[in-house]
């Protein structure tokens, strides 16, 4: 055991000049440029971003070439001709086209206008002919309903959808801060731990060797100089366990930080500036920043997109084209640009159901009741969020004292430790006093650890939960990414 004890003291005392030290700052920094979850943060920000550009570009003229390659066919088809009968001609061309348009999606109404040219070529292989036709200008106008607006909805959702992802990047990155600075009091209470372990193993074993010459002595007795025995015993173990655990917490850092070594020393974080948080201010800026209110809004808008498209969609369909052009068909192209002939033609598709057995009916019931529901769940939500924010900042009241009392506790401990050692090897305690002060001394350390540890959480909590940074007393904002 010792000799295993011997190789970590080793370890430790060599590995200790290589070391990589960084604060709870740095590695905040470092998470929020290199950890596995702002590089999947960046992927879903990425594709939030284009699907904004998509839905703007949308609405801007579309210029489109559509074209058929010569096609050729060689074959006997069954036409019907002019009185009715069916018969086999055989055909042997091939067809050239092409379909220059300038499409617009209209917002206001929800349909689609274009402007198109159109030009076709079919040669006649079995006369060695050639026919042309051409549709130099058109005018197209398409809806396909004339009681539900889709673009109208895309207007009013889709601006709240990309908000929505800008706001979760930024409260994704304080929730960053948030799991480096759990990770890194991991790490730094195991490394203070192992380092009252082997502090508390060779106090132990100094104590061991003046119990034996006291033992020799006749002033203690044997069960005292077994206990004192066991005592050293058990810190060996201490040693050990708290180095595995110290090298397991160093892994798990070092890998979320994307460092090139596990050799990481850590410091202490200090308290935090003294700052007030009242509940107006932190409900304010929490209701002004976060996306959930952003979300709320979306979800009700999208609860009534559901209803308006049945309502517009269920009893009367209806739907709208329109064309106007001129065009020209020969067998000459030059006599194709001259004496065009009009092209015009209106359709308006209606659809009524006449006896559907209550399908509409239920339908539009449904999507009522859903969007109901969802308001309901919508305002449930909201008092949620709002109860969450309630206690959280009291909490934070409380935890400057919280940590203030654990730090005097930890000073008591260590100096009634220090003065029970004393008193211990002037005889004047038993090793059960020793002991009992011994393990104050590492609870009292290892609560103020805690309550440090709190402390930062909380207040990186209260940053995620408001997007405020009530240091600098400004909204939390972070650099603009550009996507080539």
């Amino acid at each position: 055991m010792k000799k295993i004890l011997f190789i970590f003291c080793f370890l430790s005392i060599f590995l200790s000049f290589g070391q990589q030290q960084i604060t709870l700052e740095q590695a905040i920094s470092i998470a929020q440029k290199n950890s596995p979850e702002y590089k999947a943060l960046l992927n879903q920000n990425q594709a939030s971003y284009w699907r904004y550009r998509r839905f703007k570009a949308g609405f801007l003229p579309q210029l489109r070439l559509d074209a058929t390659l010569p096609s050729y066919s060689n074959s006997i088809n069954r036409l019907t001709n002019d009185e009715g009968v069916d018969i086999f001609v055989q055909s042997n061309q091939s067809i050239l086209e092409g379909n220059l348009s300038l499409n617009q999606n209209l917002a206001f109404t929800g349909g689609t206008i274009s402007l198109s040219s159109q030009l076709q070529r079919v040669d006649y292989f079995a006369n060695n002919s050639k026919g042309f036709s051409i549709v130099p200008f058109s005018i197209n106008y398409r809806q396909n309903s004339l009681f539900y607006n889709q673009f109208k909805w895309d207007k009013k959702i889709e601006p709240l959808i990309y908000e929505e992802a800008k706001r979760e990047f930024i409260e994704r990155m304080e929730q960053i801060s948030l799991s480096t600075s759990r990770q890194y009091f991991a790490l730094l209470k195991a490394q203070v731990q192992s380092r009252i372990a082997k502090s508390n193993f060779s106090n132990q074993d100094t104590l061991f060797q003046i119990s034996k010459g006291r033992y020799k002595m006749g002033k203690i007795a044997e069960n005292d100089l077994l206990q004192i025995e066991l005592s050293v015993l058990n810190s060996e173990n201490e040693v050990i366990s708290n180095e595995i655990n110290f090298k397991r917490t160093s892994q798990n850092l070092s890998r979320y930080l994307v460092l090139d070594t596990e050799n990481i020393l850590l410091s202490t974080p200090k308290e935090l500036t003294s700052f007030t948080v009242t509940l107006k201010k932190a409900l304010a800026e929490a209701k002004a920043n976060r996306k959930a209110v952003i979300e709320f809004r979306r979800r009700r808008l999208q609860a009534e997109q559901d209803v308006a498209e049945v309502k517009g969609n269920n009893r009367l369909q209806m739907s709208l084209r329109a064309n106007f052009g001129i065009s020209q068909q020969g067998d000459t192209f030059n006599n194709l640009l001259q004496d065009f002939n009009q092209q015009q033609n209106i359709v308006v598709s209606v659809g009524i159901p006449i006896l559907d057995w209550g399908v509409s009916k239920s339908r539009r019931k449904l999507v009522e009741a859903n969007k109901d529901l969802e308001i309901t769940n919508i305002e449930i939500e909201q008092q949620e969020f709002e109860q969450e924010i309630y206690l959280h900042v009291l909490n934070w009241q409380n935890q400057r004292n919280f940590l203030k009392t654990a730090k005097k506790a930890q000073e008591i401990a260590i100096k009634r430790y220090e003065i029970t050692k004393k008193r211990f090897i002037l005889g004047k305690i038993t090793i059960t006093d020793l002991n009992l002060a011994l393990q104050e001394k590492d609870r009292s350390i290892l609560s103020y650890l805690n309550s440090l540890e709190k402390f930062w959480t909380d207040y990186y909590t209260l940053r995620r939960l408001t997007l405020f940074d009530f240091i600098k007393n400004e909204k939390i904002k972070t650099e603009d990414i550009i996507y080539d």
